[in-house]
């Protein structure tokens, strides 16, 4: 057989793995029986085809994760709320949550799945999320690992050439941002101690890197204001936005927010007037019913 000849027929077999991996997947799920043969075969034919290399992560991520259900005492666990609540015997509220726990070995093999996916393809950006997210989803409440990654990646991203893409197509700086505000939204929703200093250390990184994006330093007065509940410092954040944008309807609502806390009227009235001006509908009502009751005190 001519090396024409061999080409062909390996990117015909090819061809007949991944209409064979999409139907099983669609019947059986990422990790379905016959799936890893699948994707032993596709490798085969060609060991550098992107959609085998993500297949062949998905395959082992889903595999090596399993759902217990975990008892805790705070109405939110990981940003979730409970399954079920029940009382112990002395009366106290226990919830009941589901959770997904990993086999290490399985996970390893994913890691090493995605790891091959940045080596093959080192300028989809995509890759790179799924290893953060699978960093995510193993450490829980500890996210050391995915911040560490997600740190190293802002700095890559810094430098540079050429532009990532996602899949098939190149994103820019916006795409950027906005997909690392989705990962301090990841941190900052898991609700833990460690993920709360994630939240903000990634957010603190990020505002120095790109200023005019107050979006980071919104977060950065949501970790003073639900993380620390240290008000004056939620508030210097939450100034520094409104002193570049004066109708910024997060840090005006999460002043007030603040103000409330503090207990402190006059401080908040301002700002719930400011939400008059600058809040969405369903705000506006909100802020003038507050003020109403503020008047009667």
């Amino acid at each position: 057989m001519s090396l024409l000849s061999a080409a062909v027929a390996a990117s015909a077999q090819a061809d007949r793995m991944e209409q064979k991996y999409d139907l099983l997947v669609s019947q059986l799920g990422p990790a379905g029986v016959g799936v890893e043969t699948v994707l032993n075969n596709w490798e085969k034919a060609d060991s550098t085809n992107a959609k085998m290399l993500m297949g062949r992560f998905n395959y082992y991520f889903t595999k090596a994760q399993s759902s217990e259900v975990v008892t805790r005492p705070t109405k939110k666990y990981l940003g979730m709320d409970p399954i079920l609540t029940l009382k112990d015997t002395t009366g106290a509220d226990v919830h009941y949550y589901q959770v997904n726990v990993f086999d290490d070995e399985l996970y390893g093999e994913a890691v090493k799945a995605a790891d091959k996916a940045m080596r093959t393809w080192p300028d989809r950006i995509d890759f790179r999320f799924m290893k953060a997210n699978a960093y995510i989803a193993y450490e829980k409440e500890s996210p050391d690992m995915a911040l560490a990654y997600l740190m190293k990646l802002v700095d890559e991203n810094q430098v540079r050439r050429p532009s990532w893409t996602y899949g098939d197509e190149k994103v820019d700086e916006e795409f950027f941002q906005e997909a690392m505000q989705e990962y301090c939204y990841s941190f900052f929703s898991i609700g833990s101690p460690a993920s709360y200093d994630a939240f903000y250390k990634l957010s603190a990184k990020l505002s120095s890197l790109y200023p005019d994006n107050v979006g980071y330093i919104n977060n950065m007065g949501s970790y003073y204001l639900i993380a620390k509940e240290d008000y004056k410092s939620a508030f210097k954040q939450y100034n520094k936005v409104l002193k570049k944008h004066p109708d910024d309807y997060t840090a005006i609502r999460n002043c007030a927010l603040a103000a409330r806390k503090q207990g402190n009227v006059k401080l908040e009235k301002k700002y719930l007037e400011m939400l008059m001006k600058h809040g969405s509908e369903k705000e506006q009502l909100q802020a003038k019913g507050r003020l109403e009751v503020l008047k009667k005190k």
